[in-house]
This record gives C-alpha cells, sequence and structure tokens, in this order.
C-alpha cells in the first residue's frame, strides 16, 4: 500500500508539522513501506495459532513472603550514629 505526498502532508499538518518536499517524499516512502509490512503480516495465516499477550511465560521472580517474629529495638538501633526517644535520629532536611 503506497502512500502519496498529499497523504503525508495532511498527517504533517494534523501534528502540526512543518516538512520539506524532500521530507516529504522520504517519509512518503518510509510510511508506504511500515503499511506494506503491516499488511504482510495480516496476510499470514494464524488459523491455529491462540491469542498471545506476551511470549514469555507469565510468573513472579519475587519470593514467597515469609513471615517472621519482628527484631528487638535495641538490636535495630545498635548501629544507628544517633537514637532519641528510641528511634533513628537524623539531621534536619531544612535548616
Amino acid at each position: 500500500m503506497a502512500i502519496s505526498k498529499t497523504e503525508v502532508q495532511h498527517i504533517a499538518e494534523l501534528a502540526r508539522l512543518q516538512l520539506s518536499e524532500a521530507e516529504l517524499a522520504e517519509y512518503a516512502v518510509q510510511l508506504s513501506a511500515v503499511l506494506e509490512y503491516a499488511a504482510s503480516l495480516n496476510a499470514l495465516d494464524l488459523a491455529g495459532v491462540p491469542p498471545t499477550a506476551s511470549v514469555q511465560a507469565l510468573h513472579t521472580v519475587l519470593r514467597a513472603d515469609v513471615v517472621r517474629p519482628p527484631m528487638e529495638r535495641d538490636v535495630l538501633l545498635a548501629n544507628a550514629a544517633e537514637t532519641a526517644a528510641g528511634c533513628f535520629r537524623v539531621p534536619p532536611a531544612q535548616e
């Protein structure tokens, strides 16, 4: 399916693009090639092929959640530079 320079110009106007004559000719050739490729895909016999959303198997790569007892606060705060009221103390974000 060939697309004309007039059709490319119309598409360019819809997209508010200003194209030179050379660009119109180049894009007409490129868009025609894309449309011909799409037409060749439509011509394929896919009668026995099931519809597919993804060619990769859908599975999670995350580990399963494991419930564990919480760590003691003293153990968590042991390596903190500063603590206050049982919490990490950090420098203010704004002075």
